[in-house]
């Protein structure tokens, strides 16, 4: 039997745009928070891109790609609000009340943040204070940082041969807060990816090592995944902070630690060149 043939992807998207747009499923006066991906602006799901180009008003986290932020509409008012671990441009209680004097206004309000929004993305706090405020909200799930890292990087997170299952955990905490249980992360068939650890790399890796995960266990830093800028580094847990100090790798990036990092030096050989945007 023949069948017809499938119209081209970018034909097909744009379509699905098109008639996505033609819904009333971003009115007036809703906030919709929006997964913008881990940096490469193709990685964006086609629904986020959709509330992105009808948003009137865009809040943005400074982890946001400029080249994302891009696809906004030209006249919608983009309002840079922060949220780095080391600098926060607005406290999370006056970007609630943003999104909600807003909406109140009776805008179209995107919630752009880098990642995934329910992923140390503070999400959950600011869907809280839409709801207690009676402000319709959406989320539109995003490309997380690992994962994103770890496709662009060729690091599976799991393998049958290397790795049950992965934990994500972040290596930012908040004065006052208990220690991590690393005990919980110390076996050798789990994958541990740290996010926002870059500061802590030296006191994360002597804890794990402290609690009983080998020095000698495969581990790598990803600089800015996904972008043109995007930078591996990988040593064993005993080594990495010198490598990464070596290096001189900055935010943003996070850790992964386990044995399926042994599989980078193979894998990545067999790499295809990505495209790239200006940077």
């Amino acid at each position: 039997m023949n069948h017809p043939a499938s119209p081209p992807l970018s034909a097909a998207v744009a379509s699905a745009a098109q008639t996505a747009s033609t819904n009333d499923d971003f009115p007036p006066g809703s906030v919709c928070l929006i997964g913008a991906g881990p940096g490469d602006p193709e990685l964006i799901t086609v629904k986020g891109l959709n509330r992105l180009q009808r948003a009137e008003v865009v809040l943005y986290d400074h982890l946001v790609d400029p080249a994302v932020l891009a696809l906004a509409s030209p006249s919608a008012w983009r309002i840079d609000v922060g949220k780095e671990a080391s600098r926060h441009t607005l406290p999370q209680d006056e970007i609630n009340a943003l999104l909600v004097r807003q909406a109140r206004q009776g805008r179209r309000v995107a919630r752009l943040k880098g990642g995934d929004p329910f992923l140390f993305g503070r999400g959950g706090e600011e869907v809280q204070a839409l709801a207690e405020a009676g402000i319709p909200c959406e989320v539109i799930p995003g490309i997380t940082a690992a994962c994103g890292a770890a496709a662009r990087g060729l690091i599976p997170l799991t393998h049958r041969d290397y790795a049950q299952g992965v934990s994500f955990v972040t290596g930012h905490r908040r004065d006052g807060e208990d220690e991590l249980e690393w005990t919980r992360h110390t076996g050798a068939e789990e994958t541990l990816v740290i996010y926002m650890g870059l500061a802590e790399a030296a006191r994360i890796c002597a804890e794990l090592m402290r609690h009983g995960r080998p020095g000698t266990t495969p581990a790598a830093v990803i600089e800015r995944a996904t972008t043109p800028q995007q930078r591996i580094v990988s040593a064993d847990l005993a080594t990495l902070p010198a490598h990464i100090a070596a290096a001189g790798v900055r935010p943003p990036a996070l850790l992964i630690i386990g044995e399926v990092v042994r599989l980078y030096p193979t894998l990545n050989a067999a790499s295809v060149p990505t495209a790239t945007w200006p940077a």
